[in-house]
Protein backbone atom coordinates (compact mmCIF):
# COMPACT_ATOMS: atom_id res chain seq x y z
CA UNK A 1 0.00 0.00 0.00
CA UNK A 2 1.28 3.45 -0.85
CA UNK A 3 0.07 6.78 0.34
CA UNK A 4 0.91 10.10 -1.23
CA UNK A 5 1.39 13.41 0.48
CA UNK A 6 1.14 16.27 -1.99
CA UNK A 7 3.66 18.95 -1.14
CA UNK A 8 3.25 21.25 -4.10
CA UNK A 9 1.22 21.76 -7.21
CA UNK A 10 2.19 23.70 -10.30
CA UNK A 11 0.71 24.19 -13.72
CA UNK A 12 2.23 25.46 -16.91
CA UNK A 13 0.82 26.10 -20.33
CA UNK A 14 0.37 28.60 -23.05
CA UNK A 15 2.88 30.70 -24.94
CA UNK A 16 3.35 34.19 -26.24
CA UNK A 17 1.90 34.34 -29.75
CA UNK A 18 2.05 31.76 -32.50
CA UNK A 19 5.86 31.61 -32.30
CA UNK A 20 5.74 30.32 -28.73
CA UNK A 21 7.18 31.71 -25.51
CA UNK A 22 10.53 32.49 -27.14
CA UNK A 23 10.84 34.05 -30.59
CA UNK A 24 13.35 32.11 -32.73
CA UNK A 25 16.64 33.96 -33.22
CA UNK A 26 16.37 33.88 -37.02
CA UNK A 27 12.92 35.52 -36.87
CA UNK A 28 14.22 38.31 -34.63
CA UNK A 29 17.14 38.87 -37.02
CA UNK A 30 14.77 38.92 -39.99
CA UNK A 31 12.44 41.41 -38.26
CA UNK A 32 15.37 43.79 -37.77
CA UNK A 33 16.70 43.29 -41.27
CA UNK A 34 13.48 43.82 -43.25
CA UNK A 35 13.19 47.37 -41.94
CA UNK A 36 15.97 48.32 -44.36
CA UNK A 37 14.61 46.33 -47.31
CA UNK A 38 12.53 47.84 -50.10
CA UNK A 39 9.03 46.59 -50.81
CA UNK A 40 9.93 45.04 -54.19
CA UNK A 41 12.88 43.14 -52.73
CA UNK A 42 10.80 41.98 -49.79
CA UNK A 43 8.09 40.60 -52.06
CA UNK A 44 10.67 38.75 -54.13
CA UNK A 45 12.09 37.25 -50.95
CA UNK A 46 8.60 36.32 -49.79
CA UNK A 47 7.86 34.57 -53.08
CA UNK A 48 11.09 32.59 -52.80
CA UNK A 49 10.19 31.60 -49.23
CA UNK A 50 6.72 30.40 -50.23
CA UNK A 51 8.24 28.36 -53.06
CA UNK A 52 10.69 26.82 -50.59
CA UNK A 53 7.81 25.88 -48.29
CA UNK A 54 6.20 24.10 -51.24
CA UNK A 55 9.40 22.14 -51.83
CA UNK A 56 10.47 23.94 -55.00
CA UNK A 57 14.07 24.61 -56.02
CA UNK A 58 14.82 28.28 -55.31
CA UNK A 59 18.56 28.49 -55.91
CA UNK A 60 18.27 30.43 -59.16
CA UNK A 61 15.73 32.88 -57.73
CA UNK A 62 17.93 33.53 -54.71
CA UNK A 63 20.93 34.11 -56.97
CA UNK A 64 19.02 36.68 -59.01
CA UNK A 65 17.90 38.53 -55.88
CA UNK A 66 21.46 38.53 -54.55
CA UNK A 67 22.70 40.08 -57.80
CA UNK A 68 20.08 42.84 -57.93
CA UNK A 69 19.54 43.71 -54.26
CA UNK A 70 22.02 45.59 -52.11
CA UNK A 71 22.28 42.76 -49.59
CA UNK A 72 25.20 40.65 -48.46
CA UNK A 73 24.98 36.88 -48.65
CA UNK A 74 24.69 36.75 -44.86
CA UNK A 75 21.82 39.24 -44.78
CA UNK A 76 20.03 37.41 -47.56
CA UNK A 77 20.40 34.07 -45.81
CA UNK A 78 19.00 35.31 -42.53
CA UNK A 79 16.13 37.19 -44.13
CA UNK A 80 14.98 34.07 -45.95
CA UNK A 81 15.63 31.83 -42.96
CA UNK A 82 13.59 34.07 -40.66
CA UNK A 83 10.73 34.40 -43.14
CA UNK A 84 10.71 30.65 -43.64
CA UNK A 85 10.52 29.95 -39.90
CA UNK A 86 7.81 32.57 -39.37
CA UNK A 87 5.60 31.26 -42.18
CA UNK A 88 6.24 27.62 -41.33
CA UNK A 89 5.06 28.12 -37.75
CA UNK A 90 2.01 30.12 -38.86
CA UNK A 91 1.00 27.63 -41.55
CA UNK A 92 1.09 24.76 -39.07
CA UNK A 93 -1.88 26.25 -37.22
CA UNK A 94 -5.44 25.51 -38.41
CA UNK A 95 -7.31 28.50 -39.82
CA UNK A 96 -10.33 27.53 -37.73
CA UNK A 97 -8.57 28.64 -34.55
CA UNK A 98 -5.73 30.88 -35.76
CA UNK A 99 -7.05 34.42 -36.18
CA UNK A 100 -5.63 36.93 -38.64
CA UNK A 101 -5.86 39.79 -36.15
CA UNK A 102 -3.75 37.89 -33.61
CA UNK A 103 -1.18 37.08 -36.31
CA UNK A 104 -0.87 40.74 -37.27
CA UNK A 105 -0.50 41.82 -33.66
CA UNK A 106 2.33 39.33 -33.16
CA UNK A 107 4.15 40.76 -36.19
CA UNK A 108 3.62 44.31 -34.93
CA UNK A 109 5.31 43.34 -31.68
CA UNK A 110 8.30 42.28 -33.78
CA UNK A 111 8.23 45.77 -35.35
CA UNK A 112 7.82 44.42 -38.86
CA UNK A 113 6.66 47.22 -41.23
CA UNK A 114 2.91 47.43 -41.80
CA UNK A 115 3.14 46.82 -45.57
CA UNK A 116 5.13 43.65 -44.98
CA UNK A 117 2.64 42.46 -42.35
CA UNK A 118 -0.09 42.69 -45.00
CA UNK A 119 2.01 40.59 -47.38
CA UNK A 120 2.77 37.98 -44.70
CA UNK A 121 -0.93 37.84 -43.86
CA UNK A 122 -1.92 37.28 -47.48
CA UNK A 123 0.31 34.20 -47.54
CA UNK A 124 -1.09 32.71 -44.34
CA UNK A 125 -4.75 33.67 -44.71
CA UNK A 126 -5.27 34.76 -48.33
CA UNK A 127 -4.98 33.52 -51.88
CA UNK A 128 -1.19 33.36 -51.70
CA UNK A 129 -1.33 30.51 -49.17
CA UNK A 130 0.92 27.62 -50.27
CA UNK A 131 -0.68 24.66 -52.01
CA UNK A 132 -2.58 22.19 -49.88
CA UNK A 133 0.07 19.57 -50.58
CA UNK A 134 2.85 21.84 -49.34
CA UNK A 135 0.88 22.88 -46.28
CA UNK A 136 0.06 19.26 -45.49
CA UNK A 137 3.78 18.46 -45.62
CA UNK A 138 4.46 21.25 -43.11
CA UNK A 139 1.71 20.04 -40.80
CA UNK A 140 2.80 16.39 -40.98
CA UNK A 141 6.32 17.26 -39.90
CA UNK A 142 5.16 18.70 -36.60
CA UNK A 143 5.13 16.71 -33.39
CA UNK A 144 2.36 17.31 -30.83
CA UNK A 145 3.00 20.26 -28.55
CA UNK A 146 2.33 20.52 -24.81
CA UNK A 147 -1.03 22.16 -24.11
CA UNK A 148 -1.06 21.70 -20.35
CA UNK A 149 1.39 20.50 -17.73
CA UNK A 150 0.75 19.60 -14.09
CA UNK A 151 3.00 18.23 -11.39
CA UNK A 152 3.09 17.39 -7.69
CA UNK A 153 5.50 15.91 -5.20
CA UNK A 154 4.46 12.69 -3.44
CA UNK A 155 6.07 10.88 -0.55
CA UNK A 156 5.48 7.14 -0.22
CA UNK A 157 4.61 6.35 3.42
CA UNK A 158 4.99 2.61 2.96
CA UNK A 159 5.95 0.43 0.00
CA UNK A 160 7.00 -3.16 -0.66
CA UNK A 161 10.57 -1.90 -0.69
CA UNK A 162 12.00 -0.38 2.48
CA UNK A 163 14.53 1.53 0.41
CA UNK A 164 11.71 3.54 -1.18
CA UNK A 165 9.84 4.34 2.02
CA UNK A 166 9.61 8.08 2.74
CA UNK A 167 11.42 8.84 -0.53
CA UNK A 168 9.86 11.76 -2.45
CA UNK A 169 8.98 11.40 -6.12
CA UNK A 170 7.53 13.78 -8.68
CA UNK A 171 4.30 12.94 -10.49
CA UNK A 172 3.84 14.67 -13.82
CA UNK A 173 0.96 14.83 -16.27
CA UNK A 174 1.18 16.30 -19.76
CA UNK A 175 -1.75 17.01 -22.07
CA UNK A 176 -0.70 17.26 -25.73
CA UNK A 177 -2.21 19.13 -28.66
CA UNK A 178 -3.35 15.85 -30.25
CA UNK A 179 -5.65 15.22 -27.27
CA UNK A 180 -3.55 12.55 -25.57
CA UNK A 181 -2.48 12.72 -21.93
CA UNK A 182 0.58 11.13 -20.36
CA UNK A 183 1.19 10.59 -16.65
CA UNK A 184 4.50 9.41 -15.24
CA UNK A 185 6.56 9.31 -12.06
CA UNK A 186 10.09 10.71 -11.86
CA UNK A 187 12.50 10.05 -8.97
CA UNK A 188 14.12 13.16 -7.52
CA UNK A 189 17.55 12.12 -8.77
CA UNK A 190 16.26 11.77 -12.35
CA UNK A 191 14.41 15.08 -12.08
CA UNK A 192 17.64 16.80 -11.04
CA UNK A 193 19.36 15.20 -14.03
CA UNK A 194 16.58 16.47 -16.31
CA UNK A 195 16.79 19.97 -14.80
CA UNK A 196 20.55 20.05 -15.31
CA UNK A 197 20.35 18.92 -18.94
CA UNK A 198 17.62 21.45 -19.78
CA UNK A 199 19.69 24.25 -18.21
CA UNK A 200 22.72 23.07 -20.19
CA UNK A 201 20.78 23.11 -23.47
CA UNK A 202 19.44 26.61 -22.78
CA UNK A 203 22.96 27.85 -22.05
CA UNK A 204 24.24 26.34 -25.29
CA UNK A 205 21.38 27.99 -27.20
CA UNK A 206 22.23 31.37 -25.66
CA UNK A 207 25.90 30.91 -26.51
CA UNK A 208 24.96 30.04 -30.09
CA UNK A 209 22.77 33.12 -30.47
CA UNK A 210 25.63 35.35 -29.32
CA UNK A 211 27.90 34.23 -32.14
CA UNK A 212 28.39 36.92 -34.78
CA UNK A 213 27.38 34.56 -37.57
CA UNK A 214 23.82 34.63 -36.26
CA UNK A 215 23.60 38.44 -36.33
CA UNK A 216 23.13 40.80 -39.23
CA UNK A 217 26.02 43.23 -39.14
CA UNK A 218 25.30 46.94 -39.65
Amino acid sequence: MAAGAAQGLGEGGGGRGFLGPRVPAEVEAMARGVQDVGKETFRRLLKVTVNALEGKDCKESVRLIAESANLSEEQLAFLISGMYTLLREALRLPLSTFKQEAFKEDLKELRIPEDFIVDFSSVVFGNRRPTSEGTALIQRSRLPSIQDFKWRVDVAISTSSLARALQPSILMMMKLSDGTAHRFEVPVAKFQELRYNVALILKEMNDLEKRSILKIQD
